[in-house]
């Protein structure tokens, strides 16, 4: 709306990317503050609460009265701020768009099955849930493809031209990055607010490289590859905005979770954002916390099934320190810090090409 109104009445402030994901920003954090405490409400009044898992720590017990869902609330909430904001005809921002929609009714579907059971483990089958992640996947894939002719080439930090063209491989590649990117946030949203705060570091860091990506005369002082994606940093920022809100209610302690609608979704756009940034491989920095999450999970299966022995107390890694007994607001604010260090580092390399 406000590009159509800048295109209307010839404002030419409402033209600018920056202005319109500043008011992407807010209208989302307004959006998600407003909406939030009446969906605690209701969610309360229906018992729409977290099934907490019977392995967890006994310290969980305390929140399984903690409504869940919440990820549908900043999501909707940022698809708002970003259709008041966005210019329609850009591809990529249609593209953002229908990551954030078809990975939240994946996530919905296994939020509903569970608090409908009352049982934590009793969402979509694991199968069912991959089968839909890969599904939307290729189908976010095949839009760039088809509808933004995209470009394949694959490229590597510290590197001035791409490494390769990756062809019709460039696919499996993007279904990869999207898919265990969904997954890795599913895992680290385990403590009140761990997931949240790396995300929106994340995001940050993907506003400006996307920007960059975007500007012609940045990205070329930067010698980064440029697409026009740049109106795909409003949509980041409205996920910011609503992060930022949800954030409010979700720290420590908890009044309500994200939920799978919030943590697979959230996992997905930043894989799409890694993908339409040329940043596959700095999203392994990027999202370090997901990432290291991830690898203590696979560790542990692995170590079991191949030795009987476990590697961590307990797996996810945040789940490892609260059975040695550190605080949850310890392991919490540590796990951002080392965030937004390594976000920074990640907007360093930048300049180091």
């Amino acid at each position: 709306m406000l590009y159509w109104l800048h295109e209307l009445l010839h404002i030419n402030i409402l033209g600018y990317i920056t202005i319109r994901a500043g008011v992407s920003f807010f209208l989302a954090l307004i959006f998600t503050l407003f909406l939030l405490p009446k969906f605690i409400q209701w969610a309360q009044k229906t018992s729409s609460v977290q099934p907490i898992n019977t392995w967890a720590p006994d310290r969980h017990k305390g929140k399984a009265k903690t409504p869940t869902m919440g990820g549908i609330v900043f999501i909707g909430a940022t698809i708002l701020a970003s259709l008041l904001t966005i210019k329609f005809t850009n591809v990529y921002a249609i593209g953002a768009l229908l990551t954030l929609v078809l990975f939240a009714l994946i996530g919905f579907q296994d939020d509903y099955a569970k608090i409908k059971k009352n049982e934590n483990l009793a969402g979509l089958k694991a199968r069912t849930k991959l089968i839909l992640q890969i599904v939307s996947a290729i189908a976010i894939s095949c839009f760039l493809c088809v509808f933004a002719d995209f470009n394949t080439d694959l490229y590597v930090p510290f590197l001035k031209t791409p490494l390769l063209d990756m062809g019709a491989f460039a696919i499996v590649l993007w279904c990869l990055v999207i898919i265990s990117t969904s997954n890795a946030v599913n895992l680290t949203d385990g403590l009140d607010g761990l997931a949240t705060v790396p995300s929106i570091a994340a995001l940050a860091s993907f506003s400006i490289i996307i920007y960059i990506t975007g500007n012609v005369t940045i990205g070329s002082y930067l010698l980064m590859p440029n697409f026009d994606v740049g109106e795909v940093s409003i949509v980041a920022t409205a996920l910011m905005g609503a992060l930022t809100g949800f954030l409010w209610h979700n720290c420590h302690p908890a009044e309500v979770f994200m939920g799978d609608s919030g943590s697979l979704t959230i996992g997905a756009f930043l894989g799409y954002l890694a993908i339409i940034s040329k940043s596959e491989i700095l999203l392994l920095l990027i999202g370090s916390i997901f990432v290291i999450e991830t690898l203590s999970v696979i560790l542990q299966v692995g170590s079991f099934k191949l030795r009987k022995k476990r590697v961590f107390l307990m797996a996810p890694i945040h789940h490892h320190f609260e059975m040695k007994n550190w605080a949850e607001n310890k392991i919490i604010v540590r796990f951002w810090i080392i965030s937004i260090l390594s976000n920074l580092i990640a907007l360093i390399t930048l300049k180091i090409r």
